[in-house]
Formats: C-alpha cells, sequence, structure tokens
C-alpha cells in the first residue's frame, strides 16, 4: 500500500479576472466557463497528489450560489479530499472578489472524481490522504457518505428514456 499524504500537499489556487468575453447578456461569467476552470483545477489537483496523468470520471456535484460579474477577480481552491484505490475525490471553492466594495462571496462548489492513468490509460494506485485541519477533517470524514452515493448512482440506468 502506498503511503498517506496530507491533503494539504494537492492544495492548489487559481486566480482569474472575469472579462466581458467570458461573460453573457446578464455580464456573468457563464457557467460552462467556470466547469472548465474547475475541470482544469481538479486535473492540476490530482496531477499533484498522484503524480500521474489524470482523467476526468465524473462532475460529482456542482452548485452556484452567486454570479461573477465581468470585473471582478474569481479564485478556484482545491484539495484531494478523499481517495480510493485509482481515484480521487477533489473538493473545489470557487469565490469572487469585488475589488470596488471589497466584498468576497461564495459563488460555486463542486465534487469532482479524477482517475490516475498510466501511459496506456490504464487505471493506476493512488496515495490515501489524511486531514489536518478541521476543514480538511470535515471533508475527509463526510467522504465515504459521498463515495456511496456516487455508488448509488452508477448502479441507476444511464437513460430515463429506455
Amino acid at each position: 500500500m502506498l503511503e498517506a499524504i496530507p491533503m494539504s500537499n494537492s492544495r492548489t489556487v487559481q486566480t482569474r479576472l472575469v472579462a466581458p468575453p467570458d461573460t453573457n447578456y446578464m455580464n456573468t461569467i457563464f457557467g460552462g466557463k467556470v466547469l472548465a476552470y474547475i475541470d482544469e483545477i481538479a486535473a492540476i489537483i490530482s496531477m499533484k497528489h498522484s503524480k500521474m496523468e489524470t482523467v476526468t470520471a465524473s462532475f460529482d456535484s456542482v452548485d452556484f450560489f452567486s454570479p461573477i460579474r465581468a470585473g471582478e477577480i474569481m479564485e478556484l481552491e482545491g484539495i484531494v479530499s478523499a481517495t480510493g484505490r485509482t481515484s480521487m475525490e477533489v473538493y473545489i471553492r470557487v469565490s469572487s472578489l469585488n475589488i470596488q466594495t471589497k466584498e468576497r462571496k461564495l459563488t460555486t462548489e463542486s465534487f469532482v472524481t479524477m482517475v490516475a492513468i498510466d501511459a496506456d490509460g490504464k487505471p493506476q494506485a493512488v496515495p490515501p490522504v489524511f486531514p489536518e485541519s478541521e476543514e480538511e477533517k470535515r471533508l475527509f470524514e463526510s467522504g465515504p457518505l459521498r463515495r456511496a452515493h456516487r455508488k448509488e448512482k452508477r448502479n441507476m440506468p444511464h437513460s430515463f428514456f429506455l
């Protein structure tokens, strides 16, 4: 078995300026753009943890809480919150910062499952994680419940039109 690694080793932060081309007719960032940024940071986080290439297995949850407007700063922060044999659950929090008002808001939270792969695309074992901070402990301890929910979803029919 691989040696456990602190969750904090995978912590990654990305900062972006939301520009007009990133926004819709309401002057807020496109949801799909936020999803692309979440997918990108999830890949970086999982590669840092596994020291291997990784692929996205699923977007387990994405919750949008508030919009990000053009001219605001968007910050994505994430961490490997739990691991399976070859998979990593990555937690990502997105926040916005309005430079004029100094207001900071939580805008999005997401859990993404990433899988480590070798050069042939075959899944590879990843090291387990362990929490250190209180926030990490909450994420880590609630991981088995989220994993059970993912397994339950996999056993559902793939199409409701069957």
